[in-house]
């Protein structure tokens, strides 16, 4: 029965198809033979020109094949208006408001605006990989941003881990290697602490596991990239999306997950006063001080990995 049915629907569609094709055709046959009477309301010169027309049946052929595409243009351009404005409905119900497939020079000036837009005097929430193009650099997206917010909090990957080295390797890059992602950590941590250093609320901390997503929460708009596998976090499209007040948009989704990422007690903060990654409970209470380097990433990918195949 379900290939019969499957059978019939795809009679019925190319039915449909040849029907739309004839109507098509006979609509604008009919139009081009009343231009005549329509064209003569309007003017008293055109039916001398259309005596002259109507005798030629080449003439006539033409036409009615212009006419027709015409039709057929109309009607498409008018399917495609209907189906654009529902994806645009979604979108907006999704919280969806921008896209920016590539960071050209155009669309990273863009970027940089629309972001220091959002992001002034506001909460930064930051989840991602060494933050060394994204913080440190003047031209990155968000350095203006965390100078002139209100606090800031950053997840960043901990580049003694073992998911940095597997990351570093599966970047199709020569210039980024395992020891790289140390100085761009190791960078970012001291831009992170001038901020400190001039009363800045900024907090950090450093995650062992393999990077799914950059994710920038400013205010009421939340900025999206994917970390592909093999390739660079900077060639990724990205995506925004703004907080709607029925909280049936992605934004809200993609808010709760930065703030349980950020509440897990297996991630550990950084003091920027000890250099240690500190490990809390729930309740805040410090269960264990690490120093922050290659031993103690080392081991926080090792209990990372063990957690994850529990």
């Amino acid at each position: 029965m379900d290939k019969f049915w499957k059978n019939l629907s795809a009679v019925f569609k190319e039915t449909a198809t040849i029907v739309y094709h004839i109507a098509v055709l006979a609509l604008s046959a009919g139009v081009a033979l009343s231009l005549p009477a329509v064209a003569g309301f309007f003017s008293t010169d055109f039916p001398r020109y259309w005596s002259i027309i109507e005798h030629d049946q080449i003439a006539l052929i033409v036409l009615e094949v212009a006419v027709a595409i015409m039709f057929i243009s109309c009607l498409n351009y008018l399917c495609r208006s209907v189906e654009d404005r529902k994806l645009a409905d979604m979108a907006a119900d999704a919280g969806f408001a921008y896209f920016f497939p590539s960071h050209r020079t155009f669309a990273q000036r863009r970027i940089r605006r629309l972001k220091k837009r959002h992001g002034l005097a506001r909460s930064v929430m930051v989840i991602g990989a060494t933050g060394d193009r994204t913080f440190v650099d003047p031209k990155g997206d968000l350095h203006e941003v965390l100078k002139h917010c209100l606090e800031a909090k950053i997840m960043l990957l901990n580049p003694y881990s073992e998911a940095a080295r597997v990351r570093a390797r599966a970047i199709l890059e020569p210039d980024i290697t395992a020891e790289s992602f140390h100085e761009q950590v190791g960078r970012t941590i001291g831009f992170l602490k001038q901020l400190k250093a001039a009363q800045k609320s900024v907090r950090l901390k450093l995650y062992a596991d393999p990077p799914h997503v950059k994710l920038a929460i400013l205010g009421d708009h939340i900025w999206l990239q994917h970390y592909h596998v093999s390739r660079d976090v900077h060639v990724m499209p990205e995506y925004v999306f703004r907080h709607d007040h029925n909280d049936h948009g992605l934004y809200t989704m993609f808010y709760q997950y930065f703030i349980k990422r950020w509440e897990s007690p297996e991630i550990p903060e950084y003091d920027f006063g000890t250099d240690e990654l500190v490990y809390t409970e729930s309740n805040g209470i410090v269960i264990r001080r690490e120093p922050f380097g290659a031993e103690a990433g080392t081991a926080a990918g090792r209990n990372s990995l063990e957690a994850m195949q529990a």
